[in-house]
């Protein structure tokens, strides 16, 4: 199970298309090798510029209604999909692989009262400056958090997944050899009603749903592809240090001493521990570039029970 992150991606569809055909060459590698791959995503940036974008345009009054966020979300899920599948496909063929590739639009089940929805943690949209955060803030009533020292993004609440809707369709995509491309975003939040599935408003973290469809299709290993080779401590300060491997004690320890940033690495390193702990495999947190050398055990950082 590979979840890949926003780094390998883009922030605009134009940047995404060349970004991910480097994403492909990847996924074909590792099909090539003989791996049978299961792709999440993320969607931070792209829901919260459609959303934006939405927004603007009915403020303006032109006639174009407000889009609901899980729209914006099932929106994501449709583009950065056709993008994948579209470019791992052409990645395929060059190597003269004879499979499909399917992107499928994905629900995932939350319960209404999860604390995430009193505490917005997930970060959406792009980087600002602290005097823009604030003057929006003003305006509209967003929540802002400083993010990996590297500014300031609007925060949404992020419940726990519970239960992927399509997971039989998947199994059955799976089975049949299929590479198949779901729980986009961390999949489209929604609560379970008298009159069937609906909608909310929030953003379930892609690595922890990852880990979820992880644990469901039995996978051997769930696979974090993020911006940074390894997982570190004392991140982008002096005293910075790489890890090769941590064990869910080590993962817990350093969690309590803040050394993992919420909405950064901590749901990343808490993923892991979940799919760990619940299957006895291994997780695997690397960058793109390095995936396949990671996978041969050359570098990334490994958390095992």
């Amino acid at each position: 199970m590979v979840a890949l992150g926003g780094n390998a991606l883009g922030s605009t569809p134009e940047k995404q298309l060349e970004l991910v055909q480097n994403t492909a060459g990847v996924i074909a590698d590792l099909v090539e090798q003989g791996y049978e791959v299961v792709i999440g995503h993320g969607n931070g940036p792209q829901v919260g510029m459609i959303n934006l974008a939405m927004e603007f345009s009915a403020n303006k009054g032109g006639g174009t209604p407000p889009m609901p966020f899980p729209e914006c979300g099932a929106m994501t899920q449709g583009y950065i999909g056709y993008h994948l599948q579209q470019a791992i496909g052409r990645s395929l063929r060059e190597k003269g692989i004879k499979k499909s590739c399917a992107a499928v639009i994905t629900q995932i089940v939350v319960d209404p009262d999860d604390p995430g929805f009193l505490n917005p943690t997930k970060p959406i949209g792009s980087f600002v400056a602290k005097e823009e955060a604030e003057a929006i803030t003003a305006e509209k009533g967003y929540v802002f958090v400083e993010d990996a020292r590297r500014g300031y993004r609007r925060v949404v609440p992020s419940p726990l997944p519970k239960r992927i809707v399509e997971l039989e369709l998947v199994e059955q995509l799976v089975a049949a050899g299929n590479i198949v491309i779901t729980v986009g975003g961390g999949g489209i939040p929604v609560v379970e009603t008298d009159d069937g599935l609906e909608g909310v408003d929030a953003v379930i973290d892609k690595d922890r749903a990852c880990a979820l469809l992880a644990r469901e299709l039995h996978a051997d290993r769930l696979v974090i592809l993020t911006a940074v080779e390894r997982v570190c401590l004392h991140y982008r300060t002096p005293d910075e240090r790489a890890l090769e491997s941590l064990t869910l004690q080590e993962c817990e320890r350093y969690m309590a001493a803040g050394e993992f940033p919420p909405g950064s690495m901590q749901p990343k390193i808490e993923a892991c521990m979940e799919f760990v702990r619940a299957s006895g495999g291994k997780a695997l947190i690397t960058s793109l570039e390095k995936a396949a050398d990671a996978l041969a055990g050359k570098t990334g950082t490994v958390i095992t029970k």
